[in-house]
């Protein structure tokens, strides 16, 4: 599956914990770091072991999903950058992965 992302204001693609936020200076990095989320056991792993017990018990299973064979690749326009997810990654997975590196400043465009 294909995910088109769109990060209209890059400077603004932070979530609420930076140690898995978007801290990337360039599409590529930026490219890079998504790749990372979703390919990264570690990735996911320390965002679990960060949340307190009881939270930590009731995430859904299927969020913690990873797809070593993940690739993203991105492309500047201007001043926003487009991303493009290749992964067997649920939809589910894949925007909690999104919220967690940009928070809400990132669009879904396509799935394909």
């Amino acid at each position: 599956m294909k995910f088109y992302i769109s990060l209209p204001d890059p400077e603004l693609a932070h979530g609420q914990t930076a140690a898995y936020s978007f801290n990337a200076h360039g599409v590529d990095e930026f490219a890079a770091q998504l790749q990372r989320a979703l390919s990264d056991s570690n990735y996911i792993q320390s965002w679990l072991n960060s949340l307190d017990e009881d939270d930590a018990g009731t995430v859904d299973p299927e969020l913690l999903v990873i797809d070593a064979n993940a690739k993203v690749s991105g492309q500047q326009h201007d001043l926003s950058f487009s991303l493009v997810a290749d992964t067997c990654i649920n939809g589910a997975a894949f925007k909690h992965r999104m919220r967690l590196l940009a928070g809400s400043h990132w669009q879904l465009t396509d799935v394909k």
